[in-house]
């Protein structure tokens, strides 16, 4: 009886072992390994996936396009940047563009299409309402090409050639604008044609 007893606790010990001995080899075995790593990778692709797709609702509803804004008249300009949400700053009217109506947008920072978050301040730089008035320099007493040089290096166009009896050839005497006489200093729009009278070479 008692043999029996000490077979069957002998067994039971040898049973709790085993099991011990198989729990153990699973916590360090190579399948659990893995099933946690996978269960680690889905975990943060789970997370990264969700952040993602949060951060693009937040982007969306705080940002937007800017608009193209180039040829834009100042009248129309107020309008399209309250429209949109947006703030604008004019940060150059200096530089005349012909080629486009005066006071409207020749470029703006950010640019068209560019993504800013609302309430941006757009910097606009605006054509102005025509060339700057720039001083007439003094030609007086100098030749025809020297004259010619000087006025064109600043802006000015040379306009009518008239000759009058002087001694001095092509020695300029006056010069003249849409007719009138006008003095060296006084100020004309950039790209204004100037009249230019000379000597011909001949006693009055």
């Amino acid at each position: 009886m008692h043999l029996k007893l000490i077979l069957k606790r002998v067994e039971l010990l040898s049973l709790s072992k085993l099991n011990n001995m198989n729990l153990f080899n699973f916590l360090f075995s190579k399948s659990l390994f893995i099933q946690l790593l996978l269960a680690l990778l889905v975990s943060v692709l789970i997370v990264y996936i969700s952040l993602t797709f949060l951060k693009y609702i937040t982007f969306h509803n705080k940002h937007q396009k800017v608009p193209d804004l180039q040829g834009v008249s100042l009248i129309n300009l107020t309008q399209i940047i309250s429209d949109n949400n947006l703030r604008f700053e004019i940060i150059d009217s200096s530089k005349f563009t012909p080629i486009q109506p005066p006071l409207s947008v020749i470029e703006h920072l950010p640019g068209p299409g560019e993504l800013v978050k609302k309430n941006r301040k757009i910097y606009v730089t605006l054509n102005p309402s025509g060339y700057k008035r720039i001083s007439v320099p003094n030609v007086i007493q100098i030749t025809r090409r020297n004259a010619e040089v000087i006025l064109t290096s600043v802006g000015f166009l040379i306009g009518e050639i008239i000759y009058k009896n002087n001694i001095g050839k092509d020695m300029v005497l006056e010069m003249r604008y849409k007719g009138d006489l006008i003095e060296p200093g006084v100020l004309l729009q950039k790209t204004a044609k100037i009249d230019l009278v000379l000597g011909n070479g001949k006693r009055n």
